[in-house]
């Protein structure tokens, strides 16, 4: 046998990739869509000319879970559009054949553009398909697809008009707006229009835009007669009813609970509790509630752990600075974690962190109640909340779930420390000195249990005579001692300081971890003493050789 200079290549090449593919079907029960159908529902059109208008030469398609099925036969048409559309010559007067890739598994939330796969491709646009969160990119350009279902809108106006009934000559009618899923958006004029025929004159439709701070997130208001957009000002939401085609994200049902009258839902899809067509009032002040109960949970967490569930959304670092800092402020303690999509097993792992906050987009900031975390999971607007003093914090039934209301973190140079103007004004605050605080402070007890919580602030615990002093990510940096005081000195071995400052994960590995690593469930009379070492294998999977005398292996 031949002996190996260097490991095979076990990479794809990229000619190769989708050549032959077989559609395969999610659902043996579902009728296969025809060509026509496909092109219909991902606007193949409009996406082959959009990329040839801005001249792309390597596409990432982004699909969700449930379009994957659809996903060769739709690199098939877009390749055939792309063929007959005219394209656009470069410079040389050369023109070049697009590369086309799936991203099969996104990063992140469907919602959110996943740039970072992309980049692995080294592509130059996504096509991102299905429903989408709108958030703005940091470096790709996106061509957003919602994709379009037929619907029967004779079934929805008749849901309608059996909910509200058929408003009676001089009566006022019910004030509604028409709102949909973005993939069922082309109906909401359609049925709008019906209903005013009907003699509703107070229905508002909306359309699709990104506005996540807007009165309805990433939503117009238009008047269905003429299709103008209203002011959010001129409109009252209070006196209005949310009439939403398709299962709505339960972001959107919280950020909406307290500003509209009451919300409808018109049922698309058959589920374990509803029919397809039937109309719902979600329970959304129960959802609200049981979020209020996670707040006061993390108000009593003294380790935050930040979670970052996005690494396209625009001006996610400065939401992260601006959290860190809020976190600092409060004398509480953060780490930062990169997971990826979450699960409660992977959090498991930091079993330090008594609470968690996650960054991300408006939709995916929020983790469903039933998902079987551990430990409270909340938005960057509900730990603003749990952050507040007792006497300060006051549900309103207002919430919101992305990082647009976030208020930004201080300005930093070019080292990412805050201005010696900021330093000096946190250091010096109480005589840079935490104790007179300590002492005046409020006892602080869980409002669950009703315990005295003696660990929710561990960042003011530094002894009588520790300073503090935070640069402009909100990190606590080696605090100063007086000359004349007395430290006791750390035994050996120990971590709860790093580099003079304390440190709760530290100490939690040292004194309620049960398990610290290989050999640590020994004492140490009992470790006996360690055998010579001995050569192993080495070499790569095809063929390894084993110690000095060993004959290499296949």
């Amino acid at each position: 046998m031949a002996e190996l200079k260097a490991a095979p290549v076990l990479s794809t090449p990229a000619e190769n990739l989708f050549d032959q593919v077989e559609p395969v079907s999610v659902d043996e029960n579902t009728p296969r869509r025809t060509d026509e159908e496909l092109r219909a529902v991902y606007e193949v059109a409009r996406t082959a000319r959009e990329i040839r208008e801005g001249n792309r030469k390597c596409v990432a398609l982004q699909f969700p879970d449930a379009m994957l099925g659809d996903s060769p036969r739709v690199v098939k048409l877009l390749r055939e559009e792309l063929a007959a559309t005219p394209a656009v010559e470069i410079e040389n007067g050369v023109t070049t054949n697009e590369k086309v890739y799936i991203m099969a598994d996104t990063s992140y939330s469907a919602c959110c553009v996943d740039e970072v796969a992309a980049e692995h491709a080294d592509a130059d646009v996504v096509v991102h398909y299905g429903r989408s969160c709108l958030s703005p990119t940091s470096r790709l350009p996106v061509i957003y697809v919602f994709t379009q279902h037929a619907l029967d809108e004779d079934e929805v106006v008749q849901s309608f008009v059996k909910e509200l009934g058929v408003p009676k000559k001089g009566e006022d009618s019910q004030k509604v707006v028409i709102m949909a899923d973005v993939s069922y958006q082309d109906h909401v004029a359609p049925v709008a229009e019906r209903l005013r025929g009907l003699g509703y004159k107070d229905v508002l439709a909306t359309k699709v835009v990104h506005r996540p701070l807007g009165s309805i997130p990433n939503r117009a208001i238009v008047d269905a007669e003429d299709g103008a957009e209203v002011d959010d000002e001129s409109i009252d939401l209070h006196e209005y009813a949310v009439f939403h085609i398709a299962q709505p994200p339960t972001s959107l049902l919280l950020a909406l609970a307290a500003r509209v009258k009451t919300f409808f839902i018109y049922s698309t899809t058959d589920t374990d509790t509803t029919a397809a067509g039937s109309l719902l009032a979600p329970r959304t002040m129960g959802l609200l509630g049981r979020r209020y109960a996670k707040v006061l949970t993390m108000a009593t967490a003294g380790v935050i752990g930040i979670l970052v569930n996005t690494l396209s959304v625009n001006n996610y670092l400065k939401a992260v600075d601006a959290i860190r800092k809020r976190i600092a402020d409060a004398g509480k303690k953060s780490y930062l974690i990169v997971v990826g999509k979450l699960n409660p097993v992977k959090l498991a792992n930091f079993a330090e962190i008594e609470g968690w906050v996650v960054v991300g987009c408006w939709e995916s900031s929020l983790v469903e109640d039933d998902a079987g975390f551990y430990q409270p999971v909340v938005t960057p607007f509900e730990l603003e909340m749990a952050l507040m003093s007792d006497d300060e914090r006051i549900w309103g039934h207002k919430w919101w779930g992305g990082l647009e209301a976030l208020t930004s973190a201080p300005e930093a140079d070019a080292n990412g420390a805050a201005s010696t103007e900021d330093q000096t004004e946190r250091t010096t605050e109480n005589g840079g000195d935490f104790s007179d605080e300590e002492e005046s402070e409020i006892p602080q007890f869980n409002l669950r249990t009703g315990r005295l919580v003696t660990t929710s602030r561990p960042m003011r615990n530094r002894g009588p005579n520790a300073k503090s002093v935070t640069n402009g990510n909100g990190n606590a940096m080696e605090p100063a001692t007086t000359g004349s005081a007395l430290a006791l000195r750390q035994k050996p071995g120990e971590l709860a300081t790093i580099k003079g400052v304390v440190s709760p994960g530290a100490e939690f590995l040292r004194s309620q971890r049960t398990w610290q690593g290989l050999g640590t469930e020994f004492d140490d009379e009992d470790v006996v003493a360690s055998t010579e070492v001995e050569e192993g294998r080495s070499g790569i999977a095809r063929g390894y050789t084993v110690g000095e005398e060993a004959q290499p292996r296949t």
